[in-house]
């Protein structure tokens, strides 16, 4: 599982960190200190589990779960916090555990496990193969200097998101999309799937998964130079849709 570590007080950071160093199965990717450097952390790493604390300067941790839980793919949400008046606020948001500090490892432990579990259910539902929708559309209409332009479904290699906006890539360029991923990954469900919170990518298209230089995977598609990068938390995903290809 990887955790992303949320905390302005780096002693309280290094303390979560030490305790997550002895559990197995678990990785830190990431530490931020702010919502704003938090949010970076999530769009760069995809995490599995974000560690959260409440008071913090600006955005406080409240307002940054309420913000997360709107992304594509959230992580979870476990809130780390010296004040137990928030709890209540806390779970009126998609967070799954709240933990007070001096926080004891067993608790975070258990925390955590509870956590994989979610997770364990969402890669298993993944890799039941989605049934096409009858009543998708068979091409994507973009806004272009020459007006509306539609492009062919079967054209279409991956989707990335990037704050507003959706850009498609397909064989002859690419453009932006008025559609969330959210949108296109429900309408499209079984011709493309999520490689990453902010991707998606053509089933039909997959040549390879490949290493790349930096030891991330990434996806090697057909017809264009293009490699989209899987996050670590759609790894397994992929390689099992590769295994039922």
């Amino acid at each position: 599982m990887e955790i992303l570590i949320v905390d302005d007080e780096p002693l309280a950071r290094q303390r979560l960190a030490r305790m997550i160093e002895k559990l197995d199965e678990h990785n830190i990717i990431a530490e931020a200190d702010n919502a704003e450097a938090a949010l970076a952390a999530i769009n760069e790493h995809d995490p599995d589990i974000v560690l959260l604390d409440v008071r913090m300067p600006g955005k406080d941790g409240l307002a940054l779960a309420h913000e997360i839980s709107q992304l594509d793919c959230p992580p979870a949400i476990i809130f780390c916090t010296a004040f137990d008046q928030y709890a209540l606020d806390a779970f009126g948001t998609t967070a799954i555990g709240y933990l007070l500090k001096p926080i004891k490892a067993e608790q975070l432990q258990d925390a955590l496990a509870k956590a994989q579990k979610l997770n364990k259910v969402q890669r298993a539902a993944a890799q039941v193969p989605a049934q096409e929708n009858k009543n998708a559309r068979s091409h994507i209409s973009a806004k272009t200097r020459r007006g509306i332009e539609l492009i062919p479904l079967e054209d279409v290699r991956y989707f990335v998101a990037d704050h507003k906006y959706v850009t498609v890539f397909h064989r002859n360029g690419e453009h932006l999309l008025d559609e969330t991923l959210k949108e296109l990954e429900e309408e499209f469900s079984g011709r493309f799937i999520r490689i990453h919170r902010n991707a998606l990518i053509s089933v039909k298209h997959i040549e390879a998964i490949e290493r790349a230089t930096q030891g991330q995977y990434q996806v090697r598609l057909a017809d264009t130079e293009q490699r989209p990068i899987i996050s670590r938390r759609h790894v397994s995903d992929v390689k099992e849709l590769l295994k039922a290809i």
